[in-house]
C-alpha cells in the first residue's frame, strides 16, 4: 500500500494498493503500530477494494495513545504482535495476539557461539 501524509501529524491516507485483495483475506505486515492510524486506514483501504476480511502482524506494538481503542474499533480481525515491546493491561486486547520471539534469538545465539549457521533459522 503507498501511504500519504499531508503534515507533521499522525494522519495518513492510502492512495495506491499493489494487487488485488478482492474476494481475499488481506493480510497487512509492518514493522511497527505506534498510534495505529495508518494500520486502521490500511484496513479500510483494502475492505473498500474488496477484501473479504484482513488481519495483521507487526513486530514492534508501540500501542501508543488510543492505539487499542482505534484498532478495537477497526474492522481488522486480528493484529498479532511480537514480544519485543512488553504489552501493559491497557494495551491488550482480544484482537491482539502475543507471539514470543526469545526462541528464535535464542538459537540465533546459540548458533553464533557454536558458530553454526543463523541462517538456516530462517528456512
Amino acid at each position: 500500500m503507498d501511504k500519504r501524509r499531508s503534515g507533521d501529524d499522525e494522519a495518513a491516507r492510502a492512495v495506491n494498493l499493489i494487487g488485488d485483495v478482492a474476494g481475499k483475506v488481506a493480510l497487512i505486515v509492518d514493522d511497527e503500530v505506534a498510534s495505529g492510524g495508518t494500520l486502521v486506514e490500511a484496513a479500510r483501504f483494502v475492505l473498500d477494494r474488496g477484501a473479504i476480511a484482513v488481519e495483521a502482524c507487526v513486530v514492534h506494538p508501540v500501542l501508543s495513545g488510543k492505539a487499542v481503542e482505534r484498532i478495537d474499533a477497526s474492522a481488522l480481525r486480528q493484529l498479532v504482535v511480537t514480544d519485543t515491546i512488553p504489552l501493559t493491561e491497557r494495551k491488550q486486547s482480544d484482537k491482539i495476539q502475543v507471539k514470543s520471539v526469545a526462541p528464535i534469538f535464542a538459537q540465533a545465539i546459540r548458533a553464533i557461539h557454536d558458530g553454526s549457521s543463523v541462517s538456516r533459522l530462517f528456512r
